[in-house]
């Protein structure tokens, strides 16, 4: 069972990485490089690994879905920060 988790975390991470590769295909709006999608790799890897090891180790249904909410909180703040820079930090590329 645990092995059959991360080949799914590892299948919707490489369709999520995906997508932006094929939008780069048929617009020029989408323009990511090769460390664009290395850091969203790791990204996308360590939000679904974050999680699954939270599973794996919290026993309380209440406590799972409390810390897993923070994990994708976190992940969602990453993301828009260096989306769009919306904390003004130097990681946004401003």
């Amino acid at each position: 069972m645990r092995s059959i988790r991360l080949i799914i975390i590892l299948s919707v991470i490489a369709v999520f990485l995906l997508i932006p590769l094929v939008a780069m295909q048929f617009t020029s709006e989408v323009d990511w490089n090769t460390m664009d999608f290395i850091i969203m790799g790791i990204l996308l890897l360590s939000t679904g690994l974050g999680c699954e090891l939270l599973l794996r180790k919290v026993k309380s249904t209440r406590n799972r879905i409390i810390l897993c909410g923070l994990v994708l909180l976190a992940f969602f703040l990453i993301w828009a920060e260096l989306a769009v820079g919306l904390f003004g930090t130097p990681f946004a590329g401003s």
